[in-house]
């Protein structure tokens, strides 16, 4: 049975951090592209995130590109997703899942039909 689970989620006020952390069991950890998708209420799921599977590529959305950095440990089956200089815009859920990058190579787009295992999504909540 495959989990994915996230942590570190929170309340921050804006121009602070947090490191969002997401482990995976019960699947092959370092065949799969990991990736964080965000959702605000109202709001379509945005793909934010994603690394390849031996850490060669990484793909950012504009909306996050220069504040948020990706990172994997193989080892640990855990991705990160260091978040800085945190703005009320980026409050949202945000999911971590495994997949693919398909439709990056494609389109240059991050979409969620590429990801078959999700986790549940961690809260993060920037104050202004």
């Amino acid at each position: 049975q495959v989990q994915v689970v996230e942590s570190g989620g929170g309340l921050v006020q804006a121009g602070g951090s947090l490191r969002l952390s997401c482990t995976a069991s019960g699947l092959t950890f370092d065949d799969y592209t990991m990736g964080w998708f965000r959702q605000a209420p109202g709001d379509e799921r945005e793909g934010i995130s994603c690394i390849s599977s031996d850490s060669g590529r990484t793909y950012y959305a504009d909306s996050v590109k220069g504040r948020f950095t990706i990172s994997r440990d193989n080892a640990k089956r855990t991705v990160y997703l260091q978040m800085n200089n945190l703005t009320p815009e980026d409050t949202a859920m945000y999911y971590c899942a495994a997949g693919d990058m398909t439709t990056i190579d494609l389109l240059g787009v991050m979409v969620g039909a590429d990801f078959r295992y999700w986790g549940q999504g961690t809260q993060v909540t920037v104050s202004s």
